[in-house]
């Protein structure tokens, strides 16, 4: 059973604050089964947005839970809140969370899914 949206946001920013890094939260969306959108601000200053994974990335394995996949990488943050604007217009019950860590490894932190 795949825990609701509102624990998993809730436990990711305890995550990330606990190891050093910095999290917010930049939209509260629906408790029960909102999507999850990171916006990941890069030591340069430009941002990276991942978003839910396509259900193809679900591994057999593990298929309760949550992978993201790289929407944008390096831009800037108007830009990033742009698309951050247009998926609030489809879907006002997403969820945004807002990141700030210079470590290289992101998957410390979220699962992203392999590409390709």
């Amino acid at each position: 059973m795949r825990v609701t949206s509102e624990f998993w946001v809730a436990a990711l920013v305890r995550r990330v604050n606990q190891s050093g890094a910095f999290a917010a939260l930049g939209h509260k969306g629906a408790a029960e089964a909102g999507a999850i959108f990171i916006k990941f601000r890069n030591i340069d200053g430009t941002y990276d947005l991942y978003g839910p994974a396509p259900q193809m990335s679900y591994g057999e394995s593990r298929p309760q839970e949550r992978q993201f996949t790289s929407l944008k990488q390096s831009v800037e943050e108007p830009e990033a809140d742009a698309d951050l604007g247009k998926q609030k217009g489809w879907d006002r019950d997403l969820w945004i969370i807002e990141i700030e860590d210079y470590r290289e490894d992101r998957n410390q932190l979220f699962p992203i899914a392999a590409e390709g």
